[in-house]
């Protein structure tokens, strides 16, 4: 297996050619269905004068993927591997998470190589993202730090109807890419290298790179200004919580989208504190923050029609004379009141204070929120699908149809605030922070306490995505959430890829205008 500190120290090349080469000097990995490796033809390129047709259907023949399948056509500087045969419907067409699996396995890890990917035009968003995932970014191994060359890793498409892939879709895929590797960096850094400060320089590097310019709400400018929740969680550490917020507002927009995001740097769970086992790990508290970060820098990259803000919470929820206290009460942004009863409750508090700022200031139309919010999620939706609640239908089917086209998946969890918020009962504030029934549906009922500050009478859409599990894979992180983001959203942008991968598909522009509000239609 491919060393991992070698997949850290790799450039991704995404390239809309068919490039020639010996595998001698550059070795190849081919992945596909194998019914749709049957394409010699179009692989040659990279494969004469070492493996000739009838060595490499020979080869091929004797692929069988249970559920996997991999062979050497010329030592390891040549490989061919096949994916699943089939996938259920809650699973997405395009086999990401085995593409992942195979790229990190089948490739050489010796100098630089190119991967040919083999595949319906429909599933080649996902594939590229699922290839990203593959190549970290963040190592602090010695072997690592010293090396000053990177690899370059070359990524080629051959479509399984004949088709090409246009020098545009390559740049998507490029972007798209990148900004989940930045997401994956992000939560792979530890908080002595990652605090609220340095993810606030991460926010300034992107709005620099945007040219937009921050706004930024940091320390007791908090409580001054009624952000309770993300005060009272970050108060105790030694880098100040902040709000960060980018906002991009192009001409001619006809609606208000806010993506809000949790960013505890580190979660020790304040004064409840987690146990020696429970705590290592929890350097991933932020991505909720990271994702959100890395698919707002890829869709306005890429042109986005509609008015976007990305409303970033960060704290760190440590351990001092400063921290919150059981039975201690806190004020949130929406005016509401907050007993706390549990402080490794912490994310729904900074949340809360995010959605009630981007309904009441940003006037949003569309809030969604995302984050690793519940160990519970894990068990409800699994460690491959992020637990979905929204106040909207046609959201829901739309963020699982998203989840499918991008590889990042997502399943509904129970939207009944009427039966499951009562668990938030206290006698002595509007709510307590943690439930009294954790055997009552906890992702759902943790995810309306976050609905609660914009109110269940919000007219417009809200979505929540608890993404605690999918967040990483192992030991590291994925970069959840910016695949499914630029999907879910791919009719706002100017993309013809993104688009191709939104809900409403390849839809004509005359049916996407919803007629009274002449809004553009998303879902």
């Amino acid at each position: 297996m491919l060393n991992k500190n070698k997949m850290a120290n790799v450039v991704l090349n995404f390239s809309s050619a068919n490039s020639i080469s010996d595998p001698n000097d550059r070795s190849v990995l081919i992945i596909g269905l194998k019914q749709h490796l049957a394409c010699y033809d179009a692989v040659k390129t990279k494969l004469v004068p070492r493996v000739d047709g009838e060595t490499y259907k020979a080869a091929i023949d004797t692929l069988h993927p249970l559920p996997t399948d991999s062979i050497s056509l010329w030592f390891n500087n040549a490989t061919a591997a096949a994916l699943p045969v089939k996938v259920s419907r809650h699973n997405t067409p395009s086999r990401s998470h085995s593409i992942t699996k195979l790229v990190k396995s089948c490739l050489s890890g010796a100098g630089n190589e190119v991967i040919v990917m083999v595949c319906d035009k429909d599933n080649m968003f996902a594939s590229a993202c699922a290839i990203g995932r593959a190549f970290p970014l963040f190592s602090r191994k010695s072997g690592y730090m010293s090396k000053t060359t990177k690899r370059v890793v070359t990524v080629e498409f051959v479509l399984s109807d004949g088709g090409t892939v246009t020098e545009e879709e390559a740049q998507t895929l490029s972007v798209s890419v990148e900004s989940i590797r930045l997401a994956a960096r992000l939560v792979d850094t530890p908080c002595n290298e990652m605090n609220t400060d340095h993810f606030i320089e991460e926010v300034k590097k992107v709005g620099v790179e945007l040219a937009i310019e921050p706004f930024i709400v940091q320390g007791e400018s908090l409580q001054e200004k009624g952000f309770g929740g993300i005060y009272g969680v970050g108060k105790a550490a030694e880098h100040a919580p902040a709000l960060a917020v980018l906002s991009h507002r192009p001409d001619h927009a006809t609606q208000t989208i806010a993506w809000v995001g949790k960013g505890i740097v580190y979660d020790t769970g304040g004064l409840s504190i987690k146990g020696k086992t429970g705590m290592p790990g929890m350097k991933r508290d932020c991505g909720g923050a990271a994702g959100l970060l890395g698919a707002f820098r890829a869709a306005v990259k890429m042109g986005f029609k509609e008015n976007l803000h990305l409303v970033l919470c960060l704290a760190e929820n440590s351990v001092g004379p400063l921290s919150a206290r059981p039975d201690d009460i806190h004020v949130l942004y929406s005016g509401r009141s907050v007993e706390i009863n549990n402080t490794d409750a912490e994310g729904r508090l900074v949340l809360g204070d995010g959605v009630a700022y981007a309904a009441r200031d940003l006037k949003a139309d569309i809030i969604l929120d995302m984050a690793t919010l519940t160990g519970a999620q894990g068990i409800s939706t699994g460690k491959y699908h992020a637990g979905l609640l929204t106040n909207n239908e046609d959201w829901e089917t739309a963020c699982m149809k998203a989840g499918r086209n991008s590889g990042d998946l997502v399943f509904p969890l129970v939207y009944s605030p009427e039966l499951h918020f009562s668990e938030f009962g206290s006698a002595v504030a509007d709510m307590k922070n943690s439930v009294a029934d954790r055997g009552n549906a906890q992702s759902s009922c943790a995810g309306l306490f976050i609905g609660a500050h914009i109110g269940f009478d919000f007219p417009g859409v809200w979505i929540h995505i608890d993404m605690a599990s999918p967040s990483h894979s192992g030991e590291r992180a994925t970069g959840y959430g910016v695949a499914l983001l630029l999907s879910l959203f791919g009719r706002a942008s100017k993309s013809a890829l993104l688009n191709s991968v939104s809900p409403l598909g390849t839809t004509q522009n005359n049916e996407v205008v919803e007629n009274a509000s002449k809004k553009i239609r998303l879902v």
